[in-house]
């Protein structure tokens, strides 16, 4: 299997330098970069599997630059902000981040992080991976106006197709096997970002509410306390 190419771009020296060496050590290909210009020229030319961003970093900032990556690819983006009660996560989800992990960082865990994304986006050596094997085989489900292919992986609203990321199609996925269904956060965390251990419940809030502004505001519901249920 090839290996899998990480962009990091961080621009402090020694945590960049310390980071690239251990994910090197476990056998990911990096290309580091010390400010989001350079970030985006390296994504641009490498086309990476998975893009590590700091979310203050000079020239172009993380979430601007997982904004413009967005914008051309769905490879996945895990954020890296120095507080996890920071505004910046949020700002780094809504900007299409998937994930997001709080510095100062275990090595480990930042490996386990990177790792659980690429499981759920099928990664096999290529950053544009389909998804494969989601929901029942060859099963077209409708909820009203909103059709989605589990089979081709296509999501239709009025006939007209949804460009959803990877993230967002498994979270679709989860809600769509089970319509009506009460599904808490901690399952979603579970389930959709592989998550073994508690984790923060705004990734799924803001995977959710971008959800909802590709396939209708009302299509999935709120309910206090518990979590969220797709309205069948």
């Amino acid at each position: 299997m090839a290996e899998t190419h990480v962009l990091f771009v961080e621009d402090d020296d020694v945590i960049r330098e310390a980071t690239q060496l251990a994910l090197e050590r476990q056998g990911f290909m990096v290309t580091a970069m010390p400010d989001g210009l350079l970030g985006l020229e390296a994504f641009r030319a490498n086309r990476p599997d998975i893009a590590l961003l700091d979310v203050m970093v000079p020239g172009l900032d993380g979430v601007s630059l997982c904004r413009r990556i967005r914008d051309e690819s769905t490879v996945p983006v895990i954020m890296l902000s120095a507080r996890a009660d920071s505004i910046d996560v949020v700002l780094g989800l809504e900007a299409g981040a998937d994930d997001y992990v709080t510095k100062p960082f275990d090595g480990a865990v930042l490996v386990a992080r990177i790792r659980a994304v690429l499981r759920r986006f099928g990664h096999a050596g290529g950053g544009e991976a389909a998804l494969q094997g989601q929901g029942p085989h060859g099963a077209l489900l409708t909820f009203g106006d909103l059709e989605v292919d589990t089979e081709g992986m296509e999501v239709r609203k009025g006939g007209v197709p949804v460009a959803l990321t990877p993230t967002e199609m498994r979270l679709l996925l989860e809600f769509s096997s089970a319509p009506g269904t009460v599904l808490s956060r901690d399952k979603l965390l579970e389930r959709v970002w592989d998550y073994g251990w508690g984790g923060d419940t705004r990734v799924v809030d803001v995977h959710v509410q971008r959800l909802r502004t590709k396939i209708g505001q009302d299509r999935i519901e709120t309910v206090r306390g518990f979590g969220y249920k797709l309205k069948a």
